[in-house]
């Protein structure tokens, strides 16, 4: 089953404490992924940042707020133990502990002003809109309000590619291939590429900066899909240089039968289409600009750690 949200996991968190010990962090997730049966899969998952495993962050969130309502105290770093205000809780058998319920604390209104969520539902196995309205932790409503951004500037990008003159376009490509760590200097690379004509192959770029081997690159602007026998030929025109890489760029998409077609050649052809164009270019700063930066920062136990 897919990791619960944070709240969802706030009364097993209880529940797992419920003896009045000191429990680990370790020993409370634990107990988590036991009551849920949570497979190893589950278990690895990462956050889509990859800072942090999925169980871990939410179990964090979920603690959070118990200490921030005076049910759970951290007994030293790294420890926790039920309160008196916590064994209270669990006596009166609500069939879920969330931030509405903790509502009821004076502390945790003024940590958490008027509540946040999603009305008491679980969101286990939600779509992402979901964790950006609230359900999720705030690290997971934070990441995903930035894939939303990026996935609508990437949009624009592909937009801008698709209107642009074939001269534009070709200044972009060889732009974001520098940018990638290919083709030595941008004075190099634009000297390399850009030979319509040759023999069916629109350009060569050095694939490092020393020039030990390079790749040929073929860039279309187009609209309909690029099927397989343009990446046939592509290919047939890598043969002709005695080449063994290549490149096929596109601000379209390319059918299933090409991409077979360059998973079944010794030749190897990496095909970009225009999501994936568009993704690399926000990537590395083509065509984009920064307008603003924001640091997250998180609390530092080794500094309040006294010998």
């Amino acid at each position: 089953m897919p990791i619960p949200d944070f709240q969802s996991l706030m009364r097993p968190l209880l529940v797992a404490m419920a003896d009045g010990r000191e429990h680990t962090a370790a020993d409370v997730r634990q107990a988590v992924a036991k009551q849920f049966n949570l497979t190893e899969a589950e278990l690895s998952e990462m956050l889509p940042s990859g800072h942090q495993p999925v169980l871990n962050n939410r179990v964090g969130w979920s603690k959070t707020d118990l200490e921030k309502a005076g049910a759970i105290q951290t007994v030293r770093r790294g420890v926790y133990m039920i309160t008196e205000r916590g064994k209270k809780l669990l006596a009166e058998n609500p069939v879920r502990i969330d931030v509405h319920l903790l509502q009821q604390f004076p502390e945790y209104r003024e940590y958490r002003p008027g509540g946040s969520g999603n009305g008491g539902a679980s969101t286990a196995g939600a779509p992402e809109q979901e964790v950006a309205d609230g359900a999720g932790t705030p690290q997971e409503r934070l990441e995903a309000a930035h894939r939303e951004m990026r996935r609508t500037l990437e949009a624009e990008l592909l937009g801008q590619l698709t209107k642009a003159s074939p001269g534009f376009f070709e200044r972009t490509v060889v732009e974001l291939l520098v940018r990638m760590g290919y083709g030595g200097s941008l004075q190099d690379a634009g000297q390399a590429i850009g030979r319509s004509g040759d023999g069916g192959v629109d350009g060569i770029i050095k694939e490092d900066r020393l020039g030990l081997d390079v790749i040929y690159v073929q860039a279309k602007r187009w609209a309909a899909s690029v099927g397989r026998p343009d990446v046939q030929a592509f290919a047939g025109s890598l043969e002709g240089h005695r080449a063994r890489k290549g490149v096929f760029i596109t601000t379209s998409r390319f059918t299933t039968e090409a991409k077979d077609y360059v998973g079944r050649i010794e030749k190897k052809i990496i095909l970009i289409d225009g999501e994936q164009l568009a993704s690399l270019m926000a990537e590395v700063g083509v065509g984009v600009t920064t307008v603003q930066a924001l640091e997250v920062k998180r609390l530092d136990l080794d500094y309040f750690a006294e010998e």
